[in-house]
């Protein structure tokens, strides 16, 4: 028995020791941690419980017969972030560069069916070369089977990829498909081909980092939602971000206790909005003053600036939080806006999470690039996933909401719940400048006349209580007393309910 016993746990040690004490040291040189380094990081002391250590490949090509390290390049099992139950799986660069054979997407599949029986969330940590090669179609059909994982896992459990290394090929799918994607600065990157084809193809010359790192992606395609600094940072912020999530969607969101209370007030932000319909302000201020103790964690910060999307509590309930941007683009709709909106509306309905509207919009961003590339479909987007919600909205409109961009912001006509003003909000058509331009187009060459107009249809129609009268909005509110209504709202909205027609699935402008 004792020399079984040693067998076991020699065997467990050269498993851990992964491709060796070589290919760990030059892991550590690179500034990275190891697969089991990582998992130690993001999951609760002593939690995590390996499957499929002793996993090796079945490839007998090219000398692979006698090259078998048991995990087969990477770490699966389960264990807690703060003592909820999560599956992972982490690649391990240091065995056959991470690449993905058979029965390394099998592990993979393991851990994600056993996810959706139990309804918990799965976290990848990719640190991948891509397929291996020497196993050929075998390693694509262990991809596509992946794949079909993260398509039936949509929606039903949160998956998050967490990129902490190359990830390349068609690896970069899986990824692509899960519900957010964490990169790390100067050692993650992701592309669909590398440089080298690239350069061969189009004869263009680029870097890794250039076409595929964490700023890449985090600022110009808007295909990661976040960067961090370094391994440790990563593995830390995504435990911070998990607190946020329900663990199905059949479960409500995790309630935290609080000591912020619900009715505080906050009496400078009646002093937000400039008198200077013109001047922008900061949006986040109001976002941070009306969370729980000002925590707010922003989602894509650097993309697509003009509109802002991200996680805070109200009540220590967790809330999806959308908000125009004044700073940017004056807070104009374009198309990256509206898709990094639409995609964020449908994850918090996908999971019972309220979603929290500032607006500030003067309209779509007008111009040839716009339109040629599809500004009329990709805004349609976000329009769509406003009202498809059904969970709990609250909407606030600060200042501008003006044309179509006004219906779009998770308005009354969309089926939100609760629709509130502050006294400084011009709901109307377009801009009074604007609107007088064209109404009164036969006094264009009178100065004084226009200016007359344009005060006129400012007290008539640029403010909130036409809106009101109408019902469209349910209340104009003091901006001091914001936190306490939108509480208020969600407390009552608890019990919500709303049924849509049957149907296999809907179409939206994709």
């Amino acid at each position: 028995m004792q020399e079984i016993l040693r067998e076991l746990e020699l065997r467990r040690e050269q498993a851990r020791l992964g491709g060796g004490q070589r290919r760990i040291d030059a892991q550590h040189a690179k500034g990275k941690l190891t697969a089991r380094e990582r998992l130690t990081v993001l999951l609760d002391e002593g939690s995590f419980e390996e499957w499929d250590m002793f996993v090796e490949h079945r490839c007998v090509d090219f000398g692979m017969d006698e090259q078998r390290v048991a995990g087969d390049g990477v770490v699966t099992g389960h264990g807690t972030i703060d003592g909820r139950p999560v599956m992972v799986f982490s690649q391990d660069f240091t065995v056959f560069g991470g690449s993905l054979s058979e029965t390394h997407a099998e592990k993979i599949c393991k851990v994600m069916d056993q996810a959706m029986k139990l309804g918990v969330p799965v976290i990848g940590l990719n640190d991948s070369g891509g397929a291996r090669i020497q196993e050929g179609v075998a390693s694509l059909g262990g991809y596509a089977d992946v794949f079909l994982r993260n398509v039936q896992a949509s929606g039903v459990i949160p998956q998050i990829s967490m990129i902490m290394g190359p990830c390349a090929g068609g690896a970069v799918y899986s990824p692509a498909m899960t519900d957010f994607i964490f990169m790390v600065q100067d050692s993650s990157y992701m592309f669909v081909t590398g440089p080298d084809v690239v350069k061969t193809v189009t004869h263009e010359t680029v870097t890794q980092e250039e076409l595929g790192g964490a700023i890449t992606h985090t600022t110009t395609s808007g295909v990661a939602d976040l960067a961090f600094e370094n391994d440790v940072e990563a593995l830390l912020e995504l435990r911070r971000f998990l607190s946020f999530l329900p663990l199905n969607n059949r479960e409500q969101p995790p309630l935290r206790a609080t000591r912020d209370p619900a009715e505080r007030d906050d009496f400078s932000l009646d002093t937000l909005v400039p008198s200077n319909p013109n001047k922008p302000y900061d949006m986040k201020e109001l976002i941070h003053k009306v969370v729980d103790e000002g925590e707010f964690f922003e989602l894509q910060p650097n993309y697509a600036g003009n509109i802002i999307t991200g996680f805070g509590r109200m009540n220590g309930r967790p809330v999806g939080i959308v908000a125009n941007q004044p700073m940017v683009l004056a807070g104009c709709l374009d198309i990256a806006s509206a898709i990094k909106g639409a995609r964020f509306v449908r994850f918090c309905d996908c999971f019972n999470i309220p979603i929290v509207t500032f607006v500030d919009v003067p309209g779509f961003l007008p111009g040839t690039a716009q339109e040629y590339n599809g500004i009329i479909k990709h805004g349609a987007k976000l329009l769509f996933a406003y009202a498809q919600a059904t969970v709990p909205k609250v909407t606030v409109i600060t200042r501008k909401a003006y044309g179509g961009a006004y219906d779009v912001m998770s308005s009354k006509h969309l089926r939100g719940d609760a629709n509130y003003a502050w006294p400084t909000a011009e709901i109307a058509v377009m801009g009074p400048k604007g609107a007088v331009e064209i109404i009164f187009r036969q006094d264009a060459n009178d100065p004084e006349k226009v200016e007359a107009r344009t005060e006129e249809y400012r007290q008539r129609f640029a403010n909130p209580f036409v809106a009101a009268s109408r019902g469209f909005i349910d209340d104009v509110i003091m901006p001091h007393g914001t936190r306490r209504r939108i509480c208020g709202a969600l407390k009552l909205l608890e019990s919500k309910k709303l049924e849509d027609p049957w149907r296999k699935h809907d179409n939206m402008p994709l």
